[in-house]
């Protein structure tokens, strides 16, 4: 018998059975019972557990939003990057806290701001393709229809080498060789110009980059020459047509200059990462709005076309980006620089002291001796009755005009945009320059000696430098200063930069600038000592003071090694 082989245990008596029943049923029972407690305790647990996970979620969800917004104040080449590194971090957090309960996230998440405008802006960008390039469609551009009918699904396609090709040609007027031998054979070349080789640039191009042009006596050629190609004359004659009126329409243009716009602000979306914002919003942007609605440097600027940029403009979700893109519009002077100036006016409120203001009045009245009303004021109606009387008024005030010129010119202004009278706010005679400069700067140093409030001091000193800003102005209002408590000095630096509406006072980073430079510099090396021993006292009572970390903030802004320094010399941690 082998060792696994073993005899059957014998079977239990009835009696046994008996005796041990209601032992095992009590046993069964009491398994239940332990089995439906641990149950309840693991739905209390995944319960709880759901509860963690959901808050957890929202909880981050809040902080990205928190840091996201934070993040959109910073430098405007940093924000893109941030943002989708915040957002690819949170969305993985969610996954994982998704997987945790049921294996997938939902759709309505906490969604930052700047994302839902962004997604907004491109959904609209992307409905925006298929008008634009039906109308080049219907209006017979020399762009090939079918692709301008593949932008509408893959708007990237814009960018293939082939698309750009045949959009620099459309600019140009011109057409690809390889296209020219497809439709009408090599014979037909007699009649184009090649405009791409070139014996010294580009002796030997791509075959599929060269381009060409119809030589100026086309129609001549045509007629000489009629054993060539005789069966693609008419072709011949309506693609001459269609690219000479595509030169010349300004529908074509139109449509194309906003298809390119939209293009490639929806790849600047899509890409963030990866695009430079300097490139899009400073080079490729600003000609193609330019061009849009200035037409020629003698024609004037239509509103119709200027309310057609700002639908453009307003795609841009980031208001330094969009303010870029109109600050890189008229290098040259000349129309475009009025356009960039009406559209910065009809975008905000500037005011009369603001640098911008004295710009476009120095731009309007430009080399004329007796500006006219007939010149300026078609220019002034494209903008809105406060900021015609803001430029009026710094017309009026204006120092490249005499006095007498300058009021016969707003009177004349006034009448012709229909504005109320301005007051004559000329210095008056008997009041020097320097006397009334110098009784302004007496009434700041009577604030300071009356113990005024920091905000006080510094709307006045702000006053002053708006009135008349130069380096001497600058000088003046650092020295009164120096002259008070250190901790005034402080408090002025950091109240500087805003102002009451909330906006950023346009010269307050120059004047900051300068005023840290002063500070650090070896000629004023008593009053730096003077502020480091306030600002480490400061630091000693309360770490975390508003005031010496908005101090701290604001140097950093305008010189990070300064900023350093101080904060060494402080004995703050780095």
């Amino acid at each position: 018998m082998s060792e696994t082989d073993k005899p059957a245990a014998p079977l239990p008596s009835l009696e046994e059975i008996q005796r041990d029943w209601n032992d095992l049923t009590l046993r069964v029972q009491q398994s239940e019972t332990e089995c439906n407690c641990l149950e309840q305790e693991n739905k209390a647990l995944r319960s709880l557990l759901e509860r963690v996970v959901e808050h957890r979620k929202k909880s981050h969800g809040e902080l990205v939003n928190l840091i996201t917004t934070l993040a959109t104040k910073m430098p405007i080449n940093d924000v893109g990057v941030i943002v989708s590194r915040l957002m690819e971090h949170s969305t993985a957090v969610n996954d994982v806290s998704a997987a945790l309960i049921n294996g997938k996230n939902e759709e309505n998440l906490l969604q930052p701001a700047i994302l839902k405008a962004l997604d907004k802006t491109r959904r609209e960008l992307t409905a925006a393709i298929k008008p634009l390039v039906e109308e080049l469609i219907r209006l017979d551009s020399p762009l090939d229809p079918a692709m301008l009918q593949a932008l509408v699904t893959q708007p990237q396609s814009f960018f293939a080498p082939a698309t750009v090709r045949a959009s620099r040609s459309f600019v140009k007027g011109q057409v690809a060789r390889e296209l020219i031998i497809k439709d009408f054979s090599e014979e037909a070349l007699v009649f184009f110009k090649d405009v791409t080789t070139d014996a010294k640039f580009n002796p030997n191009p791509k075959p599929e980059e060269i381009v060409l042009g119809f030589k100026s006596d086309f129609e001549a050629l045509l007629q000489q020459n009629p054993a060539v190609v005789p069966a693609k004359h008419p072709d011949l004659l309506a693609l001459h047509k269609k690219i000479q009126l595509s030169r010349t329409s300004r529908a074509q243009k139109s449509a194309f200059l906003k298809l390119s716009f939209v293009l490639e602000l929806l790849n600047y979306y899509e890409n963030q990462s990866t695009e430079s914002p300097d490139v899009i919003f400073a080079q490729r942007l600003p000609p193609l709005v330019e061009q849009l609605v200035v037409t020629s440097d003698t024609d004037p600027l239509d509103e119709k076309l200027i309310k057609q940029a700002e639908e453009l403009l307003a795609y841009i979700i980031n208001a330094d980006y969009r303010q870029a893109v109109v600050n890189n519009f008229g290098k040259g002077g000349g129309t475009a620089r009025t356009l960039r100036f009406v559209l910065t006016f009809r975008s905000s409120i500037i005011a009369e002291h603001d640098p911008v203001t004295a710009e476009f009045v120095k731009h309007l009245i430009g080399g004329q001796k007796n500006p006219r009303q007939e010149v300026i004021a078609p220019v002034l109606r494209l903008v809105n009755a406060d900021a015609q009387k803001i430029i009026v008024r710094a017309l009026l005030n204006s120092d490249r005009l005499r006095r007498e010129e300058s009021e016969v010119l707003v009177k004349a202004l006034i009448k012709e945009l229909g504005l109320p009278e301005l007051p004559v706010t000329k210095t008056e005679a008997g009041n020097s320059p320097d006397k009334m400069q110098m009784s302004a700067w007496d009434i700041i140093k009577e604030l300071i000696a009356s113990r005024s409030t920091p905000a006080e001091i510094t709307e006045a000193i702000r006053r002053q430098l708006h009135a008349k800003y130069d380096d001497s102005e600058v000088k003046q209002s650092w020295l009164i200063l120096t002259e008070s408590d250190p901790m005034l000095l402080v408090r002025v630096f950091c109240l500087l930069p805003y102002l009451p509406g909330g906006e950023t006072d346009p010269v307050a980073r120059a004047v900051l600038e300068s005023y840290v430079n002063r500070l650090t510099h070896e000629k004023y090396a008593e009053i730096y000592a003077k502020v480091i021993h306030a600002l480490r006292n400061l630091f000693k009572v309360k770490a975390d003071s508003p005031a010496l970390l908005n101090f701290i903030a604001l140097v950093k802004w305008v010189d990070p090694a300064a900023a350093e320094l101080i904060t060494k010399d402080i004995g703050m941690p780095p």
